[in-house]
């Protein structure tokens, strides 16, 4: 070896094997051994030469001796293996149900949690068993005594340190599964009817920018917040942005989960797909938001309160079921042919759909459009609703007006929620409204 490694001639060199052992939670490295071993002078040419055979180095890629090297680290490393053994459920519903199922695209895709409370915490860890890789969180309030009993990603211990939610949640997350990026936001996001004084102006107009900049670089949007009007700039930005949007909300036995429309153009393929005898169906890119059924736009829904009424109050059971529905419509919209503008398909006869989910399927079954549920009967609706075209978060009139003008636009809204309905048209659907009464109260007077 006098070309490679003339240092070793003739030396005494001692080699380390070193042999871990486990019992139980105790780690034993007491059979490790220690080789003494000597090295002979030897010339590697008059070796080559000889029929002498041998081991240890080989050929490598330039045509050069040199040793042969082994990666062991998915063998021993605690986090590979742990890597291993979380994907493995998922690799058996690929090899026994589901061939077809694309696992990647699912582990691939950046998920945004916004709120980080009950369904924040549940999204996240059946998020995690779908092996999804990329978890974000953003909230603004810290953890509080009340929360871990209720919210699965919470300790006492953090209660007592007054982590914020969103970085609570964030690390806890890695300690469930040390693969998984996860990474906490503390973030006020801006509601119609909070008004944005001079001192806070800064603050808002650095929160909207984050915000965008998280919706733009992620792929599946949750909004899992408290109020109603928290989820009408991330509805706003979601739709501009061209994003899964699934949303989640909690009644006292109640729940609502939909996904939103997606912006595309009108295709030929979505037409014929939507007049199948039986079923009619709305397409991905008419369907409707949280805020498509509503003629008032969103406002300070707190102001009025007294602090029993501002907190939500449900049944334990309730968001973890909704949590789950809220996942689980997220990965079947990632498993569709057409993805996020899979048409929602629903009965001619107005009927539930039941075993019969429509000519169009997910791999995993139906993709409807909402799915509202009633704990106290146990028992689920899947309504479908068409965009509405004088929404005040996803109509072309708000797209439009806030591409024009941007932050002053949205400081607007903030500063008066009647901004909105006004910009829409629902002021004057208000008025008419108004006019019918009075006429009505006339007739009345009249026929007296």
């Amino acid at each position: 070896m006098n070309n490679f490694s003339p240092f070793l001639q003739g030396s005494t060199v001692n080699l380390f094997a070193f042999r871990l052992s486990r019992s139980g939670v105790t780690t034993d490295c007491s059979h490790s051994l220690v080789f003494t071993t000597v090295f002979p002078l030897v010339n590697l040419d008059e070796l080559m030469e000889s029929d002498t055979a041998w081991i240890g180095w080989e050929k490598n890629e330039r045509g050069k001796f040199g040793p042969r090297l082994s990666n062991m680290r998915n063998s021993i490393d605690p986090q590979c293996l742990a890597e291993t053994a979380v994907d493995l459920n998922l690799k058996l519903i690929k090899w026994q149900l589901l061939p077809n199922i694309n696992l990647e695209k699912i582990k691939c895709s950046k998920c945004l949690l916004l709120g980080s409370g009950t369904l924040g915490c549940s999204v996240a860890r059946n998020l995690l068993a779908w092996s999804v890789r990329t978890i974000t969180f953003v909230d603004n309030a810290l953890v509080s005594f009340s929360n871990p009993v209720r919210q699965n990603l919470f300790t006492y211990e953090d209660c007592l340190e007054s982590k914020t939610k969103a970085d609570a949640a964030a690390q806890n997350l890695r300690k469930v599964f040390p693969g998984v990026h996860s990474k906490g936001y503390n973030l006020t996001i801006p509601m119609p009817g909070h008004p944005v004084g001079e001192i806070l102006l800064d603050q808002t107009k650095s929160n909207v920018e984050t915000l965008t900049e998280l919706i733009s670089t992620h792929d599946i949007i949750f909004l899992l917040m408290d109020s109603r009007e928290s989820r009408w700039l991330p509805t706003l930005l979601g739709t501009i942005n061209k994003k899964i949007v699934i949303n989640a909300a909690l009644g006292f036995d109640t729940y609502l989960v939909m996904r939103y429309g997606i912006r595309c153009a009108d295709t030929a393929d979505e037409a014929l797909s939507c007049s199948t005898e039986g079923f009619k169906a709305i397409p991905g890119n008419k369907l409707g938001c949280y805020f498509c059924n509503d003629v008032t736009a969103p406002g300070n829904s707190l102001a009025k309160r007294t602090l029993d009424q501002q907190c939500t109050v449900t049944r334990p059971g309730v968001s973890a079921i909704a949590s789950a529905l809220a996942v689980e419509l997220a990965v079947s919209i990632l498993q569709h042919p057409r993805g996020a503008s899979a048409p929602a398909f629903y009965k001619a006869n107005n009927q539930d759909l039941g075993d019969d989910c429509g000519p169009e399927e997910s791999i995993l079954g139906a993709v409807p459009h909402s799915i509202r549920g009633f704990l106290s009967m146990f028992n689920h609706v899947m309504p479908a609703t068409e965009k509405y075209k004088q929404c005040v978060a996803c109509s072309d009139i708000v797209i439009a007006e806030y591409e024009a003008s941007g932050f002053d636009f949205l400081l607007k809204v903030f500063n008066s929620c009647k901004y909105l309905e006004e910009l829409t048209g629902l002021s004057d659907i208000h008025n008419e409204i108004g006019n019918l009464e009075v006429w009505d109260f006339d007739e009345i007077n009249e026929s007296d």
